[in-house]
């Protein structure tokens, strides 16, 4: 082999090298970013990692919102009807959310089996389901649509009740 010809396969090669070290501290910042979604089907079967950033959705159970009056402390029951989950949150939540609500929670669950929420997402009327959780329930058998109007009829027993109490 000629000298230029191995000093052309030496650049060659730290080229390679130097692109492979790139993608790989890619992936690893990557993965450490990426937030899986779990229902809380998937999370009582114990298939969503510990101390880990995730997202889990489903409806807001009725009567499982609980505020602390000292502090912006909330907690409630996140179900897709099958299983529970009970999420912890600190901070304001959005205007949307209401029970037999639709939501998409960020945190990290704990090994007691709580989320603790760094982030509540809601949407715009008791018809939403995320796309996550509705898919989670087709897989287990269940029909979004069957969730769907248990919410509305949830909103329209809460809109009764919010009736109720600004006519006292």
């Amino acid at each position: 082999m000629t000298p230029k010809r191995k000093q052309k396969l030496f650049v060659v090669l730290g080229l390679v090298s130097l692109a492979a070290i790139a993608v790989g501290l890619t992936l690893y910042a990557l993965r450490s970013n990426i937030n899986l979604f779990f229902s809380p089907v998937q999370i009582a079967a114990g298939e969503a990692p510990f101390e880990r950033q995730i997202r889990a959705g489903g409806m807001v159970k009725a009567g499982s919102v609980s505020r602390d009056r000292e502090s912006l402390e909330v907690a409630f029951t996140v179900t897709d009807y099958v299983d529970d989950l009970e999420v912890r949150y600190s901070g304001i939540l959005p205007d949307l959310f209401r029970e037999g609500q639709g939501v998409v929670v960020v945190g990290e669950l704990q090994r007691d089996g709580w989320l603790r929420a760094d982030q509540v997402l809601a949407r715009h009327d008791e018809n939403y389901m995320p796309p996550e959780v509705a898919q989670a329930l087709e897989e287990a058998g269940y029909s979004p649509a069957d969730y769907q109007a248990k919410a509305a009829e949830m909103a329209e027993r809460l809109g009764a009740q919010d009736d109720g109490a600004s006519q006292n």
